[in-house]
């Protein structure tokens, strides 16, 4: 895309500056943005630093991994769902490349103070704790004064001292212990720190460079300025009104968040029950959005629907769900983290689930790994089978940092390897989401071929497979698979570089005008003259220069490849496997291949 089009224009690299901070020389400098990162945002810019700046075969938690957050494109903007942050490095998880991927305020206020991206560099002395200061002109590291605590009473902590207007983004005991499971925590608008960056170990990373929190302040900062005002105010209106009329972006996860997928899942025999043994699970009633939205209604008080992480967020899918005396008790269990203690484990309780989740984003911990490799364990007979008790004896273990904690907290490839386990569902190291491969057979393809290791939004083939989104490919064949695959995962690294919410893909993929509107903001904020051609092209850049890394870093097409349990065993009640090849798989990328 750079190399067909000009994408430096309206002075883009006066309009922003790099943060680089050296955790080993305590040094906070501004820098201009060099030629060769201009015009790129979030994960495009994330994954280009890293490919550019760390070995391919460090250590992810040495010296030589670093640690870069950016906001994208369309950060500080009038664009509707576009504050979110991305977050690279090499991962201590898949020992490849990792982009994930948060929302809450920090991506927002760090794109209000014109910074592109912060790049943490080297690592502190052993033991040392440091944490980040990040305002309109000055960056400082002080010696933290929230180390040994977990997110919540560190967030609360730092908001005494530095207020209410800040963000903050952190790391719990999880990241302190640098489990391979580990996320960073980022502060949503009632500051609290729920939304995470969780997947790859990225928290592992910000703990071994001895990085505790960063202080995001943005008094001073402002709205990105425009290269065409008025151009930008009506592609923006254009892309509010594709969200607000497409039925899924305007009520489905409003009314019902992520976990509105649980009974549909459930309907279409995709739902992965008993590590992945069967894709029905008998109790989906009682852990299912309908279920959320009826218990916050009846609870009243604190709880919320209808709620949003981030400024600008129009699908609002984060509800709070309060207890059984109205006050908060965790936000509404994401379906991913419903699914992995719930039908994965044999849990049946939405409370139980809904404590597991806030320890979670407490501790710092990636639910998705975290509660499958709580399934393994059971699979391993180290856990009894849906025993809420015994996994919450666990859980706790993650922040007491005792060895089943540890275990738990690394992961589901760790544990399964600990406890002896065959059927592990990981690729690259990283645990699949809660989508069975043998029943949507499009998200298979994702999970084996995305640079980032298992993970259901690289490619969310689901959207087809299972909603009729975009066109409908059906879910238990293997035909129409690949193509699906490979387009989702492209349109998805420009989604995730511009800064836009993943959720937006639905009207994006329905709604004729979304991305002629997304393509019409870019334009107008930068003076810039893509097409939608350019789009496609960025995000077949960013894959490639992803699995470039990988390569280098000694990830083969070998490795792309789901476990062979998926091949092997059919599924209940379809009763079908995994049948793509790998020779089919190898396809995925395409556009490399045809360069060699």
């Amino acid at each position: 895309m750079q190399d067909e089009i000009d994408m430096t224009g309206n002075d883009f690299e006066n309009l922003f500056r790099f943060l680089r901070v050296n955790m080993a020389t305590k040094t906070c400098v501004f820098e201009e943005i060099p030629q060769e990162y201009a015009g790129l945002g979030g994960r495009a810019l994330t994954s280009t630093i890293v490919a550019r700046e760390v070995p391919p075969t460090c250590t992810p938690i040495g010296p030589h991994n670093k640690l870069v957050f950016a906001p994208g494109l369309l950060g500080a903007t009038n664009s509707p769902n576009a504050n979110r942050i991305s977050v690279g490095c090499k991962s201590p998880l898949t020992e490849g490349i990792k982009e994930s991927n948060a929302g809450g305020q920090p991506g927002g206020h760090l794109a209000r103070l014109g910074i592109l991206a912060v790049i943490v560099e080297d690592m502190a002395k052993e033991g040392e704790w440091w944490q980040l200061e990040v305002s309109k002109d000055h960056a400082k590291l002080i010696p933290a004064e929230v180390a040994g605590m977990n997110n919540f009473e560190a967030v609360a902590k730092l908001v005494e001292k530095y207020g209410k207007d800040c963000s903050y983004i952190t790391i719990g005991r999880g990241g302190e212990y640098k489990l391979t499971a580990a996320s960073i925590a980022c502060t949503d608008r009632e500051l609290r720190p729920m939304r995470h960056a969780g997947r790859g170990g990225v928290g592992a990373v910000m703990g071994s460079k001895g990085l505790k929190a960063i202080i995001v302040n943005p008094e001073g900062g402002k709205s990105q300025p425009l290269a065409d005002e008025k151009a930008f105010r009506e592609a923006s209106k254009r892309f509010a009104t594709a969200l607000s009329e497409h039925p899924i972006t305007s009520k489905g996860l409003a009314e019902y968040g992520t976990a509105v997928l649980v009974n549909i899942l459930h309907e279409a025999g995709g739902l992965p029950t008993a590590n992945f043994t069967v894709g029905q699970f008998d109790k989906h009633e009682a852990v299912s959005g309908e279920l959320l939205n009826q218990l916050t209604k009846e609870r009243g008080g604190e709880g919320i629907v209808a709620h949003g992480c981030m400024s600008g967020c129009m699908i609002r899918c984060s509800g709070i769900l309060p207890d059984k005396k109205g006050k908060f008790q965790s936000k509404w269990p994401e379906y991913e983290t419903l699914w992995s203690f719930g039908p994965h484990c044999g849990v049946g309780e939405m409370d139980a689930i809904s404590k597991y989740d806030y320890i979670c984003d407490d501790v710092g911990v990636d639910t998705i790994d975290v509660g499958v490799a709580v399934g393994v364990a059971m699979a391993g007979g180290a856990i009894p089978y849906g025993d809420t008790k015994a996994v919450l004896d666990v859980m706790n273990g993650i922040s007491e940092g005792s060895p089943m904690g540890r275990i738990i907290g690394c992961g589901a490839a760790t544990t399964g390897r600990v406890f002896g386990v065959r059927r592990v569902p990981a690729v690259k190291g990283q645990s699949l989401p809660a989508y069975d491969p043998r029943a949507v057979k499009g998200q298979g393809v994702t999970y084996a071929t995305s640079p980032m290791g298992a993970d259901h939004t690289a490619g969310y083939a689901v959207t087809a497979n299972i909603l009729n989104c975009g066109g409908s490919v059906d879910p238990l064949k293997k035909e129409g698979q690949i193509e699906l695959s490979r387009n989702l995962q492209v349109a998805t690294a420009s989604v995730d570089s511009v800064g836009l919410c993943l959720f937006t893909a639905f009207a994006i993929l329905d709604v004729p005008d979304a991305l002629p509107a997304i393509v019409d903001m870019l334009n107008a904020k930068f003076g810039w003259q893509l097409t939608g051609d350019d789009v496609v092209s960025l995000g077949q850049r960013i894959l490639s220069t992803e699995i470039d890394f990988n390569r280098r870093a000694g990830i083969t097409q070998a490795a792309d490849v789901l476990p062979d349990f998926f091949t092997d065993e059919k599924l209940p009640p379809h009763n079908t496997t995994f049948d793509i090849t790998h020779e089919e798989l190898n396809t995925v990328f395409n556009w490399i291949e045809e360069k060699k």
